[in-house]
């Protein structure tokens, strides 16, 4: 049962992958295209983490480390890409 849960987890992962990619094809502007590829690829591979984690317990300090950093880094890259297209991102 775990096995099955683990790689549903991690099949959905992929997905969001894939459905991250698709609004790069659209007419948005690059910061529509950003966010959306953005939040797909953290949602994925925090999906695909706790596929690893239910598969490979006995790895779970690395693993939750792994979820840990996943969450701070691309919410902080989010924030530094809304500042630096702003109109006083550091142009002045």
């Amino acid at each position: 049962m775990i096995n099955i849960l683990s790689y549903i987890c991690i099949g959905v992962g992929i997905i969001f992958w894939f459905w991250g990619t698709l609004p790069l094809i659209g007419d948005r502007s690059v910061l529509f295209k950003l966010h959306s590829l953005s939040v797909a690829d953290t949602l994925g591979s925090m999906s695909i983490i706790v596929g690893l984690l239910l598969k490979i317990p006995q790895e779970w300090p690395l693993l939750i480390l792994a979820l840990i950093s996943l969450a701070i880094w691309n919410t902080v890259l989010g924030y530094v890409l809304a500042y630096c297209s702003s109109s006083g991102g550091g142009n002045d």
